[in-house]
């Protein structure tokens, strides 16, 4: 590139004009950030001018990519997982011309897009960051996608705080890496010293994070963070290692440029009070030497077209009326068959392939399956990489009970805009033996709080196929919770499921009560439904399909016809579930009364049989609440 000259081993090294450029390209940032966050009067300029000549360097010498077209997919990508630096974000892509300066002093007001922390309202931002140690799991997605299924030249980058290293995801995110040899992937480690209310635990210990690094398998660098000339050999160095992934730690100080507070503690999260602010941006001013617009590099154009729109399934469910198979079988059969439909369709799980049944998957097609191991967290965080601007339909399996550990992952997901699909298998006491550990009895709570997350719980093999299909089609976070038990096949092949659409699987003209069953306990509604049919009482049973959004309108109506009794019955816990779900979407409509039976209190280990009566929500329980609902 211009203004370098060619060094022994292939580095160039960039002449002192360039290298000028880029210490004012720097300061430049710096003045961007403390001049935004003093318009608003709130944001973390110190934590932005530690990472200056990071930023500077980065996005003006080292990274590829079209500055009018952020989103362009052979760009390299730029994570920032200290997502409270957002400040000197919009800075480098003002100082890079996509966005104009005077919107930088509009930073955090309500009509304007660059928010406290980044979001993908932002063309710029590939997945929201800001809830710490979040960023580099989602790199990692994005690195693997790049090097497996584009097979791509762009490369990744992730910047880190110091603080953030302390959250255990980074570890699962550093083991991951390594593991599959991410060597189009950098992680920078901005190690300012100072955290949030006291120094961060290593304060300055550079070394220490540099034996870490090595123990987790990455090729470290540790340089000084705010000298250009050594970040750009660095940065270099990466781009030359191969099978293996770099991380560069990078000994900053906080408030850099800003006298009397740089590397003091008290400053986090706080904009330069105004009376200091003039000489402050004087001081950095008066260091600034040029105001050089520095090149950037364009991408190598060699990303694959795609498409991953309206993805059908190539035949319909082949499975018979009143065979049985356990859902979380199904899910296994039907994405392999949807991975057939669909190159882009890629499966992860967290080591129960054999229990959720991704293990089919993986023998269909191995090279689109990624093994993430026991670390839930980065799971999540590794799928939304992979379907970060729309890459890939992910879809990330695990036992239901695990994924509420990876919570925040999943919400910061659903602001992040991802369109992931994750499937919950061994939901409920259902299971058995096993015990209470690892029966999800809280997880439809879970999703059913996170925005336009689409909750999908299929009680049969063919409700399942549709769900997976559906799911692969649908805007937004999807959540499918299998059953571990074998139930019998209740619908035929040509039966049609849509998101939102419940069925009535039972129904006479002289109905009692509507029951509400979905998994196991809709098979125990219709056992219940026979053998009240002997008593002469007659109910009507209804599958909601979807949790989230329920069939209102089916529920009402049905309701309305059985003398406004419903009764809910489901495999978890009462707070949040099915039962609430139902109670709050009939709440407007007088005359309906709903009777919820779920489980109460902490299960424990026994016979799937004998688990569903002492919890209350088997057939015989069904039967008496039946009976009492018009005793009363």
């Amino acid at each position: 590139r211009p203004g370098t000259a060619r060094m022994a081993g292939g580095y160039a090294k960039p002449d002192e004009k360039r290298l000028q450029a880029l210490r004012d390209a720097a300061g430049r940032l710096r003045l961007h950030s403390i001049r935004a966050t003093g318009a608003s009067n709130s944001g973390h300029p110190t934590s932005c001018c530690s990472a200056a000549e990071i930023m500077s360097v980065l996005f003006f010498h080292t990274m590829r990519y079209k500055p009018t077209e952020p989103a362009h997919v052979s760009n390299d990508r730029f994570v920032l997982s200290k997502g409270h630096a957002a400040p000197i974000l919009y800075a480098a892509w003002a100082e890079a011309g996509y966005i104009k300066e005077s919107e930088l002093l509009k930073l955090r007001k309500i009509d304007c897009d660059l928010e406290g922390h980044p979001t993908p309202r932002l063309s710029f931002v590939d997945v929201a960051t800001g809830s710490l140690g979040q960023g580099l799991g989602a790199a990692c997605g994005m690195a693997y996608t790049g090097k497996h299924f584009d097979k791509a030249s762009y490369r990744v980058y992730c910047l880190l705080g110091d603080g953030e290293s302390s959250e255990g995801s980074v570890w699962e995110a550093l083991a991951f890496g390594s593991h599959y040899r991410l060597d189009n992937l950098v992680a920078i480690f901005d190690v300012n010293r100072l955290g949030q209310s006291e120094a961060a635990p290593l304060r300055h210990d550079t070394d220490t994070y540099r034996k870490r690094c090595e123990a987790f398998g990455w090729n470290t660098y540790v340089v000084d963070g705010h000298d250009v000339e050594e970040l750009c050999q660095a940065l270099w160095q990466a781009s030359q290692t191969k099978g293996q992934p770099t991380a560069i730690v990078a000994k900053t100080f906080k408030g850099r440029g800003i006298p009397g507070v740089e590397d003091a503690d008290n400053w986090h999260g706080k904009p330069i009070p105004k009376e200091k602010a003039d000489s402050v941006i004087a001081a950095i001013q008066s260091q600034i030497q040029t105001n050089k617009v520095l090149s950037i590099q364009p991408p190598v154009e060699d990303v694959p077209q795609i498409s991953i729109a309206d993805i059908r399934m190539p035949s319909p469910p082949a499975y018979k009326i009143g065979e049985k198979m356990a859902t979380r079988k199904a899910y296994g059969l039907a994405l392999t068959k949807l991975g057939s439909a669909n190159s882009r369709v890629v499966a992860l799980d967290g080591d129960t392939k054999n229990s959720t049944f991704a293990e089919l998957f993986k023998q269909a097609h191995p090279e689109r399956y990624i093994e993430c191991y026991i670390a839930e967290q980065n799971m999540v965080s590794v799928a939304l990489g992979c379907a970060a601007r729309n890459r890939t339909v992910a879809f990330a399996s695990t036992f239901a009970a695990f994924f509420t550990r990876a919570f925040d992952h999943i919400r910061m997901g659903a602001i992040s805009q991802t369109n992931i699909n994750l499937c919950g298998s061994h939901s409920g006491c259902s299971i058995g033996e096993d015990g209470p550990s690892q029966m999800a009895l809280e997880d439809i709570a879970m999703f059913r709080t996170i925005p336009g997350c689409t909750v999908f719980y299929p009680s049969d093999a063919v409700s399942t196929e549709h769900a997976v299909c559906l799911a692969a089609n649908t805007k937004g976070i999807c959540f499918i919770r299998t059953s571990r038990p074998e139930t019998p096949i209740i619908y035929s092949p040509e039966e049609k499921f849509a998101v939102g659409q419940a069925k009535v699987v039972r129904k006479s003209s002289s109905d009692k009560v509507t029951v509400i069953g979905a998994g196991v306990t809709l098979h125990e509604a219709l056992a219940a439904a026979d053998e009240l049919a002997k008593q002469g009482i007659q109910i009507r049973v209804i599958d909601p399909f979807t949790i989230k959004p329920l069939d209102v309108e089916t529920i009402i109506s049905s309701a309305k016809a059985t003398g406004g009794r419903i009764i809910t019955v489901e495999d978890h816990y009462r707070e949040g579930g099915i039962g609430e779900a139902v109670a709050a979407a009939v709440s407007g409509e007088p005359g309906l009364l709903v009777q919820s039976l779920a489980v109460s209190g902490v299960p424990r280990s026994g016979k799937p049989a004998e688990l569903l009566d002492l919890f209350g929500i088997s057939a015989k329980n069904i039967v008496e609440a039946v009976k009492s609902s018009f005793a009363n």
